[in-house]
């Protein structure tokens, strides 16, 4: 069975690794080369159930259980409309 892609009916995917940001409540984690299947017309990611379990778990071992991440940045959050 050939995979179509579930918002624009593209045929087409390729493999890629790309960044993921994972958010639960007001914490978020960003992930770098996750793999994924990307459809070559509209950019829709598909990513593998347990890619997504890793990085859930990944998650509340650095929330939860204290594990320190490789690498920490300072985003700056802005209201909308206040800009």
């Amino acid at each position: 069975m050939k995979k179509i892609c579930n918002f624009c009916g593209n045929k087409n995917f390729r493999e890629r690794y790309v960044q993921y940001i994972y958010k639960h409540d007001d914490q978020f984690l960003v992930v770098n080369n996750v793999p994924c299947e990307e459809c070559e017309y509209c950019g829709e990611q598909y990513f593998k159930a347990d890619v997504l379990k890793k990085i859930e778990k990944d998650f509340g071992d650095i929330y939860l259980s204290g594990k320190r991440a490789k690498k920490e940045i300072k985003v700056p959050v802005e209201e909308f409309v206040e800009i």
